[in-house]
Order: structure tokens, then C-alpha cells, then sequence
């Protein structure tokens, strides 16, 4: 944050007033309220490298050993940052009463220098940002996107890559409660909504790696989410051509009951309508979400939060119409269709939580919780294909038709899969802080009940001749793939952690955090039992420059899910293991000031050496196992950040990333044109995207801010793929590179500097109007392949590509 010239003329007077004085401890306590009086929770109360944060009642108290003049901020996700000035020599206990105003800029803040992100791994963002980025996915999955060292592929999925691993590797929290995806959706337009509701969400925390103890068991990522308590009464609403949204919250006179309720509505008609399949699409997509919360008595709390969504994806295709090739080897694939695929995903959450605040300094906290998914996927495609050749002389009045056919032939997918999943969890969670607030002790401990009932019927026949003829005896013809099974699993899991974390400022008065803990995890299919010790150090050297370095690392088992235990074919194997990776991450953040604004540039370095890896491969987005602990592999990368004021007032950043990810399957090899055996050794993982970069971008007009522009840019360099059915080793072709400019425009009709006090505005507490832009430059990005053969077998990879360029117009309202 920055301060002004004459506090800082301020503190260096008191400070040389004060020279000949020691250090002595000094407790800073009081209480911090809103413009209406009423007390405000969880805001942070922070000096330096130490802080606390405010009880149920607005108390808090922080105690630091200081011999000069210092500033203690109070910050708010809600509430515009406040400070004051602490004069150790006017007593040891000196009491600052705060009053926080509601943030309603239409130029926020920037504070770039979150002293508590900058001691452990985790990054924290703003949730209004998600409103602010432009695309089609206008999620809080979509801001992580923008993140160093996460990737993704495919603007319909919220899906994402980090450093490497799948998204199955990812850790997704809201308020204490794992989220899980669908399990049988195999591409990005059938997803639906993210779990995620970005009109009811406060915190965003993420974490690409080396996170703590008290987080869960995945090698990748965690994704930490906190849904708002709010303290007035409003009604936010959206929307757009995409489908829209409501969300109505507020808190009961007695400050005892609060509410926040959303309902969302999405069809993704325009971005399915710009795919090469002509079809009558007809996705919907709509969820209702409740998170409810009630003062039983002072230091006593109820939760309850409920959801449920029903993701419809139907299409009747008709015809696809797709180029591809090179300058030399022009080709066309066109396909006439038969048939129709109805994907459907029903979910349902709720979870019940209670919090006792014990001391001021001891947090209790009890969830129940339940998840159940219903989830069925229909299909009957017949396809009939053409692959021509076309004319690439650019002197012929046929330039660009269809000069000869190269094949003819015809394929039939078929598809009656069932799927019932249920997960029951009871936890406790806790946390003790020092008096002093320098040291907190974390633990926690959850006992899980999963069942699952699959059904798998899948066959898919190719005619690459444009008929069938029997190659065996009678009348059968070979499928290509066929997929037969029923499987019930049902398993308890169990998991507990202890996490001690401490702050400290030496003689040299310089800033160390260390942080040790461990998880023990145990599930009842594979009988393993799991020990995770993880820790981190930082220090932030007493230098000119505004520095911190980080150091952390630990074992992240990832124990199996039903995913993972279920081969190709649909066979389980209940003898997998949990997969182990060893992180070590070295960061470095540095502080510093350019164009007389603040700026952060944030590098990391991380090495991951892995084994007891399950092979899979990945197909649009679904992820396919081979259901055996085969391999070993490492991942190799930086990741680089700069975030601060590139426009005076609003946050920007830029990412970049550079990584491999290598794999060794243990027990493959081919035998070479000299009969010798050969073993192919490291090969990518399917993950192996080399290098990402992404810019999201915030600007306004200097003399009209409420005219707003905001852009995201997207690279990614190819990801590795093969043909079906061949061998891992065998799959290290790319993929095109990822990229994608999608920008937006907007107008503020209403802030909480324009009021209007009549009229149609007048019952607005804000409005505003954007137009948006998907995919400005028009890059038809390749997801994945459609594999056909000409008359002579010679296999072709046809690229499925995603989106065209689409306009998007969108009204969001506060009242």
C-alpha cells in the first residue's frame, strides 16, 4: 500500500524522536465496526510480516515488539482500507476504535503489498475481477486461468492445467467443502456451469504448489473459496446472450441471521453455434445455490450451505464441414449426420457447518456435508464421411473446391452410460493463535463415505470403405471399441493433519515464517495408509529493496478416486496406489515502485519428482486412466508474475511460464526393424505444454473512467497427442499452439459517484453495459481429433476446432 508524503514525514520525525529508546512490546487493541455501527468479522488487522484478524464481534488485538513509530492497516474484501499511526512511547496498550466505509470506486484501490500473501504460497485475488474478464467464461476457474503456471486449453471448459498435472490433480474448496466435476462429461460444451458461483464468493486463495498441511491430499493445486456473509441488503443481477444470473443477500436487523441466495441460467447457443457441426443445439444449463448463516449465541454460529444444478446438453447434428492440411496438401472433410446425444448432469450439495469461537484466539469448526451426482449419457451418431483433395492452384478458377475424393466412409457411435455417486463427510477443523498473534497451530481430521454405481455401454464401429463386410465366420462385423461394464464401489476414507505456523522478526530485524505440518490419509478399497510431512520457510532481509524469498516443499500423495481405478475399458482395480509427488519450490517477491505506482514481480522455481504414476491420456476433456501404477516422472519449471498499476487505480498482470513434464511407463517397449528390444524411456505427459502467457489487462479513459476496456490474451504452446488405440510412447505429436484475445467494453451508467436521485436509474446502486469480443483475432484453436482413413487405410488426424470470433452484450445491475 502505498502511503503519503507527510506520513511518511511523519513516522521519520517520531522515529528519530524516539532513537534512543528500546524496543518494548506494544498491544495494539479495539474494535473495528461499519459506517452503521455494526461490528465486522474476519478483517485484517496487519503491521509488517504480523497480523490477526478480527472475531465475531469486530474485536481484535495485536501485540508487537516495536522501539519506533509504526502504521497498523486494516483491510476488508468489503471495506476500503484504513490505518493508524502507533506511537510506542504514548503507552504499551494503546486502543484504535475503526470505522470501515463500504468499497464503492469506480476506481478501487490497489494494493499490491498483502504481507500475508507474500509469506506462504498462496496468491489471493479479487473476486470483482471475474466480473471484469472478458470471455466466454466468465468464471473464477477463468481468473485462475490467467495465473503462472496454469493452463487450459478449451474456453468451454473450467477446466485448468497446473504445472503440469490434470485437473484431477487440482484441489477445489468452497468453505471448507470439496468440490468434485462431473465424471462423465468428455467435453468442454457438455460441462455446464462451474460449481464455483461468482456472485456469492468473498475469497479467492490459490495455490500452484508446495501448499500447506491443513490443505488436502492432490500433487497439483489448491483452489481455496469462501462464499460471503453479507451485512446489507442488496440484489445483484447479469445479463447477457450467454444466459443470466440473480443473486439477493442481506443480514437481519439483530445482526444474527444472514443470507445470500443466486440462481444462474446459461445456454452456450452462440459459442456452439460458431463450431464446424451444423446441429440443432440445445444446451442448458441452470443451478440454484443458498448460504445461510445464524448467531445461535455470542461466539456461536450455524452455516448452511445448498446447492443444486441440472446441466442439459442435447444436439441433433447434421452436417460438419472442415479444412485442413497444409498449402501443399489442401484437404476437406465433410460428414453427414444421423442420430442425436443427450448428456445430463444432476447434482446436489449441502452442508451444515457449526463454529464456536472458544477464546479469541481458538476457532472450532464441525461440517457435515453430502454430495450426490446423477449423471446419464445418451448418444447414436452415424456420421458418413467424404475426404477430397482440394485444388491448391492459385491460378484456377477452382482454387479452393473439391478437386478428387480420397476416400469415402462411415462410422456409428453408441453410448448408454449411467452413472450414481455419493459422498458423506463429517469434519472437524481448528486453530489456535498466540496471544501475540505471531504463531497459529492448525488441525483437523475427516472421516468420508464414497459410493459409486457405474454402468458403461459403449461400442463405436468404423467403415473406412463406405461399407461393412464380416471378417469372420457368420454374420458379425468387429467393432472398433466396445465398452461393457458395471461396477459398484463403496469405501470410507480418512484423513487428519497438524500444521504449526510462526513469525518472527531477529536483531537484524529481519522477517523469517516458518511453517511444518503433516497429513495421515487411509482409504478402506487399496487398504494404504499415507504420510505427508510438508513445510516452508521465508525471510525477508532487512535490503533497500523490498524483497521476500520462499522455500518450501513436501510429499503430496494423491490417493486414487474412482477415476483413476478405472481402465479404458471399464475394469476396475482396487489394488492402484496413490501416486506420489515431491515438490520443491523456491520463490522470490519483490516490491517495488515504477511510474510512481506500486508493481510486484513474483518469480518461481519448482522441481517435482514423481512415482507410482497411473498413465493416462486425455481426449477434449476427458481424462482416461490406464488404472495401473506404471510409471515415474518429473515436471521442470518458472513461473514469473508482474501485477501492480499499469493504468493508475487498476490491478494488471502479466504471466508467463516455461515447464516440461516427463513421464518413464515402466513396462513398455517395441521391438525395432532389427528385432532388438527397445525401451522408449521418458516421453511427455499428455500435460507437456512447454510454454504459457497470458496478459489480462485493465484500462480506462483518463478523462471518462467510466468508460472501461479490459483484455485477455492467451498462449499455449502445444500439447502432445496420438492416434487411438496406439502407444503411450507413440503420442508426442503436437497439437497447434493456444492462442486467444478476447476483449471488453464498458459503460457505467450508475456507481456510487453518479446517483440518480429520479428516474429510471434511480433505484440503481450500480449499472453498467458492456459489449464483448470472444476470440478478437479469429484463431481457430484445435482441440482434439477426429481420426479417419482414406480407400488405401492411410489414417488422417481431422482437427476438431473450438470457437469463431462471437460478440456477447451484457447489462449488470446492483440494487
Amino acid at each position: 500500500m502505498r502511503l503519503l508524503p507527510m506520513r511518511l514525514i511523519g513516522i521519520l520525525l517520531l522515529t528519530i524522536a524516539t532513537l534512543p529508546a528500546f524496543a518494548q512490546d506494544v498491544t495494539v487493541t479495539g474494535t473495528v465496526r461499519d459506517a452503521q455501527g455494526q461490528p465486522i468479522s474476519e478483517a485484517n488487522v496487519v503491521s509488517g510480516a504480523l497480523g490477526v484478524s478480527t472475531g465475531v464481534e469486530g474485536q481484535y488485538s495485536l501485540r508487537l515488539r516495536r522501539d519506533a513509530p509504526f502504521y497498523v492497516y486494516f483491510t476488508h474484501i468489503s471495506y476500503r482500507p484504513d490505518s493508524v499511526l502507533v506511537d510506542p512511547s504514548k503507552g504499551r496498550k494503546q486502543e484504535f476504535d475503526i470505522t470501515l466505509q463500504l468499497m464503492a470506486n469506480l476506481i478501487p484501490e490497489v494494493d499490491v503489498e498483502d504481507e500475508t500473501e507474500r509469506y506462504d504460497e498462496i496468491i489471493r485475488l479479487d473476486a470483482k475481477d471475474v466480473t471484469a474478464l472478458p470471455g466466454p467464461a466468465q468464471t473464477v476457474e477463468g481468473l485462475i486461468k490467467t495465473l503462472p503456471g496454469v493452463s487450459s486449453n478449451n474456453e468451454f471448459s473450467s477446466q485448468y492445467s497446473v504445472r503440469g498435472g490434470n485437473f484431477d490433480e487440482n484441489l477445489v474448496y468452497v468453505n471448507d467443502i470439496e468440490i468434485y466435476r462431473p465424471f462423465l462429461v468428455r467435453a468442454g460444451q457438455q460441462e455446464g456451469l462451474s460449481f464455483i458461483n461468482p456472485d456469492m464468493v468473498a475469497n479467492i486463495e490459490f495455490s500452484a504448489g508446495g501448499f500447506e498441511a491443513r490443505y488436502g491430499d492432490k500433487m497439483s493445486s489448491v483452489l481455496d473459496i469462501t462464499y460471503k456473509r453479507p451485512t446489507e441488503y442488496g440484489v445483484n443481477a447479469m445479463i447477457s446472450l450467454l444466459g443470466g444470473s440473480i443473486a439477493i443477500g442481506g443480514r437481519t436487523d439483530d445482526r444474527k441471521f444472514s443470507f445470500i441466495t443466486s440462481a444462474r441460467y446459461r445456454t452456450n447457443q452462440i459459442l456452439v453455434g460458431s463450431l464446424d457441426t451444423e446441429a440443432d443445439y440445445r444446451p442448458r444449463y441452470t443451478d440454484a445455490q443458498a448460504y445461510l448463516t445464524y448467531e445461535i449465541k455470542p461466539r456461536w454460529n450455524l452455516g448452511l450451505l445448498t446447492t443444486y444444478s441440472r446441466n442439459l446438453f442435447q444436439t441433433v447434428p447434421e452436417t460438419r464441414e472442415t479444412d485442413f492440411g497444409t498449402i501443399t496438401e489442401a484437404l476437406r472433410l465433410t460428414v453427414f449426420f444421423d442420430g442425436q446425444e443427450i448428456t445430463q448432469y444432476e447434482t446436489f450439495l449441502g452442508a451444515l457447518s457449526l463454529e464456536h469461537e472458544l477464546t479469541d484466539q481458538t476457532r472450532l469448526r464441525f461440517i457435515v456435508s453430502g454430495f450426490l451426482t446423477d449423471e446419464q449419457e445418451y448418444f447414436d451418431i452415424l456420421g458418413q464421411y467424404r475426404l477430397s483433395e482440394l485444388d491448391n492452384d492459385l491460378g484456377s478458377e477452382d482454387f479452393g473446391e473439391e478437386k478428387f475424393e480420397r476416400g469415402v466412409g462411415g462410422y456409428l457411435d453408441h453410448a448408454r452410460n449411467l452413472l450414481q455417486a455419493r459422498v458423506f463427510t463429517l469434519t472437524h477443523k481448528g486453530d489456535h493463535r498466540s496471544q501475540d498473534g505471531n504463531s497459529t497451530l492448525y488441525w483437523g481430521i475427516k472421516a468420508q463415505n464414497e459410493y459409486i454405481d457405474d454402468v458403461l455401454k459403449e461400442w463405436n464401429l468404423i467403415d473406412s470403405a463406405g461399407y461393412s463386410i464380416p471378417q469372420f465366420p457368420g454374420d458379425s462385423v468387429v467393432l472398433f471399441e466396445t465398452i461393457d461394464a458395471a461396477n459398484i464401489v463403496e469405501s470410507w476414507r480418512y484423513q487428519t493433519y497438524g500444521q504449526y505456523t510462526t513469525r518472527w522478526r531477529n536483531a537484524q530485524n529481519e522477517t523469517w515464517s516458518l511453517s511444518a505440518g503433516a497429513r495421515l490419509h487411509y482409504w478402506t478399497v487399496n487398504k494404504q495408509l499415507l504420510f505427508s510431512p510438508r513445510a516452508s520457510i521465508s525471510w525477508e532481509p532487512n535490503w533497500e529493496k523490498d524483497m521476500v524469498f520462499r522455500f518450501s516443499t513436501g510429499v503430496y500423495y494423491q490417493s486414487p478416486f474412482y477415476r483413476e481405478i478405472r481402465d479404458d475399458f471399464g475394469n476396475v482395480n482396487r489394488n492402484v496406489r496413490a501416486q506420489r509427488s515431491i515438490h520443491f519450490v523456491l520463490g522470490n517477491d519483490y516490491q517495488f515502485e515504477a511510474f510512481g505506482r506500486p508493481f510486484k514481480f513474483t518469480t518461481e522455481l519448482y522441481y517435482k519428482y514423481m512415482d507410482d504414476l497411473i498413465p493416462y491420456y486425455i481426449d477434449n476433456v476427458r481424462i482416461r486412466y490406464s488404472a495401473e501404477n506404471n510409471a515415474v516422472g518429473y515436471a521442470l519449471g518458472a513461473d514469473f508474475r508482474i501485477n501492480g498499476e499499469f493504468v493508475p487505480g487498476i490491478e494488471s498482470w502479466a504471466s508467463m511460464s516455461v515447464m516440461t513434464i516427463q513421464e518413464d511407463i515402466l513396462d513398455d517397449f517395441f521391438i525395432d526393424e532389427n528385432g532388438q528390444r527397445q525401451e522408449p524411456g521418458y516421453i511427455p505427459r499428455p500435460t507437456d505444454q512447454r510454454v504459457t502467457f497470458n496478459i489480462f489487462f485493465q484500462d480506462y479513459l483518463p478523462n471518462d473512467p467510466t468508460l472501461k476496456v479490459n483484455l485477455n490474451l492467451v498462449y499455449g504452446s502445444g500439447l502432445p497427442f496420438g492416434a487411438p488405440q496406439s502407444e503411450r510412447y507413440q503420442q508426442t505429436a503436437r497439437i497447434p499452439a493456444y492462442r486467444r484475445v478476447d476483449i471488453g467494453f464498458t459503460k457505467i451508467l450508475v456507481s456510487a459517484d453518479k446517483q440518480y436521485e429520479s428516474g429510471i436509474f434511480s433505484p440503481f446502486k450500480n449499472l453498467w453495459v458492456g459489449v464483448e469480443v470472444f476470440n478478437l483475432l479469429g484463431i481457430r484453436n484445435t482441440v482434439s481429433y477426429l481420426w479417419v482413413q482414406d480407400v488405401q487405410g492411410r489414417p488422417y488426424a481431422v482437427p476438431n476446432y473450438l470457437t469463431n470470433r462471437l460478440l456477447n452484450v451484457k447489462i449488470v445491475a446492483e440494487l
